[in-house]
């Protein structure tokens, strides 16, 4: 017979193996976005280590709130810290957790009231933009211009099909705008379609197309933005502190 410490040594690792294969299990199948069911029309996109949720009525050209932040996931269990919520910014900062159920392409969060919401997915975050990115400099006539990290930040978060910039601060929850919607990036050109902008919804329905290259964790587009003005800007892959 073997001595109990050696039986409860393997029957642990058992059990370790068995909660980092459901972590790894529910963190790989929540990347991607995500379609709620209802009105205003509910998007999320979660990538390997930042989450946004966004409310908008495309019909009606109205953004309604949006929020999000940094995760991670322990078993079935979601912990959230947000970083920013355009209605409520006395929240950033503070952290909550859910419980996660996969079951294929549908996805129920559980929060600890027992309320529930069931989630369809839109895609797997399949893309090479697919992630988190945030603007590190612009390029104006030749000459670079760098932007350090700090508090106040402007971040871009992708799945496979879908894109959403912020520009917020993590430490005062001020929010200074989003827009977002859908994207292609082929064969060096990376096009947005518009679907919700809190600034002006009569870009709803606009597309914006750019030249764009990814080198290593730097993407460079450049082309016209929204108000029609030359825009050349280098982003670099992000990664949001972890609650």
């Amino acid at each position: 017979m073997k001595p109990l410490p050696y039986l409860l040594f393997f029957a642990l690792s058992g059990v370790f193996s068995s909660m980092f294969a459901q972590a790894a299990g529910l963190q790989a199948g929540l990347l991607g976005a995500w379609r709620s069911a209802g009105q205003p029309e509910q998007v999320l996109v979660v990538t390997p280590d930042y989450w946004s949720q966004t409310w908008f009525d495309r019909g009606q050209r109205v953004f309604e709130r949006t929020r999000g932040g940094s995760y991670a996931v322990t078993g079935n269990s979601i912990e959230t810290r947000l970083q920013f919520d355009s209605k409520s910014p006395s929240e950033v900062g503070k952290t909550a957790t859910v419980q996660g159920v996969l079951d294929g392409d549908r996805l129920t969060l559980i929060d600890t009231d027992g309320g529930r919401q069931l989630w369809t997915r839109i895609d797997r975050g399949e893309s090479p933009l697919a992630g988190t990115w945030r603007i590190t400099g612009r390029h104006v006539n030749g000459t670079f211009s760098e932007m350090p990290l700090r508090a106040r930040r402007t971040l871009k978060i992708l799945s496979g099909t879908r894109f959403q910039w912020v520009a917020i601060n993590v430490e005062t929850g001020d929010f200074s705008g989003t827009g977002g919607g859908t994207f292609t990036f082929k064969n060096g050109k990376y096009v947005e379609h518009i679907e919700f902008f809190s600034r002006d919804g009569s870009r709803v329905g606009a597309s914006l197309e750019f030249n764009g290259e990814v080198t290593g964790y730097n993407w460079r587009h450049h082309g016209l933005s929204s108000k029609g003005e030359p825009l050349d800007e280098t982003w670099s892959r992000f990664k949001g502190a972890t609650p």
